[in-house]
């Protein structure tokens, strides 16, 4: 609940005698405004001058003396992270969060140039590894999203360059990365660090099944498991978040699946095809996890988003229009579940998929036999047509359920 949906919606309930006017003025006091623009200005500052100081440094550090490069490196990070504690004393959290952010990126570019500077060779990612440990230390320690947010994205670099330099993927930045997030993640209760902790372990699922010479399938196994462990949380928030990137990879995978071009067939699917004999159970026993948690916290119908998941591809043939189908069906869920709980987000998003769907069908369907200015003139034209009937269903049914509110009051 933002403040201001309750600056619009707060005149309105005074209006009604639900609340008065000095109950909806303490009801607002309880909402920060966290709108104001000159917040992020700190945290933009140190992004640009770390950035500022790696370049000049890296662009001088063969002509500077070894002891001065030492010196240098132990003095910004060591000066940074001492600002950042003396600000954090005096109540300057953004200022001290910046600080510690400009900390973090000296350290790491530390960690780089002397690894340079003595010609030591890396048999591993352990430096980025270290680097992305300090981030969530600081993290820790200045109880910041921001921070946290920085030691993600350092920990899948870490696993992009294991991937890429060493043909192999570290399970040890992995684990320490669901270590280390795991209370920033779910005791802090942020649902911008949830969803993005997700995107990350659904992008290092991705790097494991290709460095592990995997059927791309496998790649659903990890990234699903996640999400069987977002049915278990009982705070509906939380496991939205956790099952958004999971679920995205599956409606973009069967997107892919609808778009295949046929001549690829013989190739391609057995890159994609993970041996079934494995692939399935696994496959199933994740289900049956994600399937106990949802009747566990009573929300069984949500079982039906699995319907992305089903291993279409192993048929011989149709596997296209049956992933076509499902893509339909999932978007119908996500409107359906929007309208029955009257949640706006949920009606957006459904309204959204549904006509990505929709262009998708009409993709594979009339690409082929159809004049490519025509396509995208009819194209344009039903995209139009399903925005304004969409829209025009979703603000006649909120106008509804707003209308019955006001008459049960």
């Amino acid at each position: 609940m933002s403040r201001k949906w309750l600056e619009k919606e707060a005149p309105q309930w005074v209006e009604r005698g639900i609340v008065t006017q000095e109950q909806a003025g303490r009801i607002l006091d309880l909402y920060k405004d966290r709108s104001q623009p000159s917040r992020l200005l700190p945290i933009l500052g140190s992004i640009l001058v770390g950035l500022g100081i790696l370049s000049f440094i890296a662009a001088n550090w063969q002509e500077l003396p070894e002891l001065l490069r030492l010196l240098m490196m132990m003095v910004f990070t060591g000066g940074f992270y001492a600002a950042a504690e003396v600000l954090q004393r005096r109540g300057q959290e953004k200022f001290a969060t910046a600080f510690a952010g400009l900390g973090v990126m000296t350290f790491g570019a530390g960690i780089i140039l002397i690894g340079q500077m003595f010609h030591l060779i890396a048999y591993s990612a352990g430096s980025f590894i270290l680097w992305a440990a300090a981030g969530a230390a600081a993290a820790y320690l200045y109880r910041s999203r921001y921070l946290a947010l920085l030691a993600l994205l350092l920990f899948d670099i870490a696993q992009w360059y294991s991937v890429s330099e060493f043909n192999g993927f570290s399970y040890t930045a992995f684990l320490v990365m669901a270590a280390v997030m795991y209370v920033p993640v779910m005791r802090w209760k942020s649902a911008l660090l949830t969803w993005c902790g997700a995107l990350s372990w659904t992008v290092h699922s991705l790097m494991w099944a290709v460095s592990e010479d995997l059927s791309f399938l496998w790649m659903f196994v990890p990234a699903m498991a996640l999400y069987a462990a977002g049915d278990w949380l009982r705070e509906r928030e939380g496991g939205y978040a956790l099952q958004t990137a999971p679920l995205a990879a599956a409606y973009g995978f069967a997107v892919f699946m609808v778009l295949f071009p046929p001549e690829w067939d013989s190739g391609m699917l057995s890159e994609l095809r993970a041996e079934p004999l494995y692939y399935v159970p696994a496959l199933l026993l994740v289900f049956a996890v994600s399937l106990a948690g949802k009747f566990r916290q009573g929300r069984a119908s949500s079982a039906f988003e699995w319907i992305l998941l089903a291993p279409y591809v192993y048929l011989p043939s149709g596997y296209e229009v049956l992933y076509l189908l499902a893509l339909f069906f999932f978007s119908f869920y996500v409107l359906w579940r929007g309208y029955a709980e009257e949640f706006r987000f949920k009606i957006n998003f459904g309204t959204v998929l549904f006509i990505c769907s929709t262009l998708v069908a009409y993709g594979k369907l009339t690409w082929a036999f159809m004049d490519k200015s025509l396509f995208f003139i009819l194209g344009g034209v039903l995209l139009l047509v399903l925005s304004w009937f969409l829209n025009r269903r979703k603000n006649r049914f909120l106008s509804e359920v707003k209308g019955d509110d006001g008459h049960g009051k």
